[in-house]
């Protein structure tokens, strides 16, 4: 961006917080987001957009575009960090702060409320086929969301054979990750990002990251929940699902948190609630630790998007032009996607009775086919595995 386009940006940012909303107003408008935005972030996107852009005049379009497209390029949830973003936009750094918790925590507290049900130890017979059910849909759920990446992504290369071939490498070496690497697929995102740089010669991101757990955390404890909340708020690139084989070595394979019926439904939960996915890292916090592992893991995951923003919110449109963090993207985002896809194989893989893999062919029909929506579909799978085991169906252990 020209400095003098930068300069007015400044300029215009600091008129617009002098007559900006009170921070009574964010916590109101931004909380009411987080309650309503049911569908991911394209949803929280088109919410934003019509609050701070159409219905309030507080962002021009053009500047929450570049905000967005900025937003992209960071690691971590970018609808939470747009939201963030645009708090800060309007109401300061308070506004940042205040806004970005009125958005995480309904998701937060809802999820850890649904958490004490679905994954108690003996949970009802009715509450366990309806997290069988929701659960049987969920592969089905992480392939609708890389089917939409893949389009966007691919297109960026399309018509540069080289850029192309590395396109499907990256793609082709995160699903062998997801399915091989476990909790440490991060390290795959991370050398494609940085094989894509070196590739487009221009290596100034190849900085040393923190890529491997310390020996110390293997044990499951709190140290090791720390590692993962962060690598999901951290070091995930390419949309909110990447979380999930981001997540589950960890809960599942690794520390052994969770079973895998039981990461199934809680992946459900963080689909069927409003707000951030990446809320779904309190119910791994909430089976590895209780209601303190919950909120520890939803801090840790989500404090790295209010740290981006507070700290280089001021050169936050100069974020897009960067060529280094585009070319990371370029190699981490096709990673990313196929990492969703070796996941799906993974979530599938972990359905244990006949009539789930029925009811996640119905699921994949439903949304890859018909195109319905995600939450009326895990919803309406909840309520057929309900019905299936109070009529008597057996249930995954």
């Amino acid at each position: 961006m020209p400095r003098r386009d930068i300069q007015e940006s400044a300029n215009g940012r600091a008129g617009s917080a002098a007559a900006g909303p009170s921070l009574q107003i964010v916590a109101r408008e931004w909380t009411r987001i987080g309650i309503t935005g049911f569908g991911g972030p394209p949803a929280h996107i088109a919410l934003l957009r019509a609050l701070v852009v159409d219905r309030m005049g507080w962002m021009g379009a053009r500047e929450f575009q570049d905000a967005n497209a900025a937003c992209g390029l960071l690691p971590g949830p970018a609808s939470t960090q747009l939201s963030i973003f645009c708090a800060y936009r309007v109401a300061g750094p308070a506004g940042a702060i205040v806004g970005g918790l009125g958005f995480i925590m309904p998701a937060v507290v809802l999820i850890l409320a649904l958490s004490t049900l679905f994954l108690a130890g003996s949970p009802p017979v009715w509450v366990r086929g309806a997290g069988a059910g929701a659960g049987a849909a969920v592969a089905a759920v992480a392939a609708q969301a890389a089917r939409g990446l893949i389009g966007p992504s691919l297109s960026s290369v399309r018509g540069d054979a080289q850029r192309t071939a590395r396109w499907a490498l990256y793609l082709v070496t995160g699903g062998a990750a997801a399915a091989l690497l476990g909790g440490y697929l991060v390290l795959a995102l991370v050398i494609c990002g940085a094989i894509e740089v070196l590739a487009t010669r221009r290596p100034g991101l190849l900085g040393s990251l923190a890529a491997a757990a310390p020996g110390s955390l293997s044990l499951g404890g709190v140290g090791a929940l720390a590692w993962t909340a962060f690598k999901v708020g951290a070091l995930s690139f390419g949309g909110g699902f990447v979380i999930i084989p981001l997540m589950q070595g960890d809960a599942v394979h690794t520390y052994h948190w969770m079973t895998a019926g039981q990461f199934l439904n809680a992946v459900a939960l963080g689909q069927v609630t409003p707000g951030p996915v990446v809320a779904t890292v309190a119910a791994v916090g909430y089976a590895a630790h209780g209601l303190g592992g919950g909120l520890l893991a939803a801090l840790i995951a989500f404090a790295p998007s209010f740290s981006f923003i507070l700290i280089a919110g001021r050169r936050f449109e100069r974020l897009r032009g960067n060529r280094d963090a585009r070319a990371f993207l370029d190699g981490a985002g096709p990673a990313a996607i196929g990492a969703i896809l070796g996941a799906a194989i993974l979530l599938a893989g972990a359905l244990q009775e006949t009539w789930q893999f029925v009811l996640l062919t119905v699921a994949a029909v439903a949304l890859l086919a018909l195109r319905r929506g995600i939450v009326q579909t895990l919803i309406a799978c909840a309520a057929v595995g309900a019905i299936a085991a109070l009529a008597g169906a057996s249930l995954p252990s």
